[in-house]
């Protein structure tokens, strides 16, 4: 059946959502500003959540991000580019990525 779908928007450079608040979802989209997301995926990183979308319009900040997660448990599983500004060199990539689940 369905699950509940929660959103939130937040200012992930003053308040990211810690690994703890993280654990209670299945799975997460997150779209940062071109400067990426370095602290919320260090906290990502350390969270149980099983599936991990990333947005991006930076494939600077994207790779750094990650490979935050990567080196965290993470297996990126695909990266799909998005050219949505026709006649314009910004594309858009969303990244897949999976965790196994911990045996506790």
């Amino acid at each position: 059946g369905l699950k509940r779908v929660t959103s939130e928007r937040r200012d992930l450079f003053r308040r990211p959502l810690t690994f703890k608040e993280l654990n209670a979802f299945d799975g997460l989209v997150f779209d940062p500003p071109r400067a990426g997301a370095e602290d919320q995926s260090k906290q990502i990183a350390r969270s149980d959540v099983p599936l991990v979308a990333a947005v991006s319009c930076n494939p600077v900040t994207l790779a750094r991000d990650l490979r935050i997660l990567i080196d965290g448990g993470y297996t990126l599983k695909s990266v799909t580019p998005i050219d949505q500004f026709l006649w314009s060199p910004h594309v858009e990539a969303v990244a897949l990525l999976e965790k196994p689940k911990r045996r506790r």
